[in-house]
């Protein structure tokens, strides 16, 4: 067992956000990618797309999730499921930070995560 302590000095500014990724992790493989993030009172992450699924898990504070033109509230323990192609962002309007955890995938990853697992199997024979 390996346990990530949140290290709030350790997150690094990046998309209109403070995070912290996944990976590097020594040891770990997955089939996706994550993201711890937080965002300041004021912060407006950057607008994108992208192909991966992708879905955000709210852990502390309240802020607004913006898909296309619809703004949907977003709070500690609600998940938020975002299919590939989507047009989003977060906004903070409040007075306190909003942690959330984003994990992404898609069959890129799943691949490779696949071919890792065989190798690694491999060698153990």
């Amino acid at each position: 067992m390996d346990i990530r302590r949140l290290e709030h000095e350790n997150l690094t500014r990046a998309y209109g956000l403070d995070m912290k990724l996944l990976y590097p992790w020594n040891g770990l493989t997955a089939p996706f990618r994550g993201a711890w993030c937080v965002l300041r009172p004021g912060d407006v992450s950057v607008s994108h797309a992208h192909h991966e699924h992708e879905i955000f898990i709210g852990m502390a504070g309240t802020a607004a999730v913006v898909a296309g033109e619809r703004r949907h509230e977003f709070m500690a323990g609600d998940l938020v499921f975002l299919k590939p192609g989507i047009e989003h962002h977060l906004v903070n309007d409040r007075d306190e930070d909003f942690s959330y955890y984003a994990i992404w995938w898609d069959r890129a990853m799943s691949d490779e995560f696949v071919a890792a697992e065989s190798d690694r199997a491999d060698s153990h024979d």
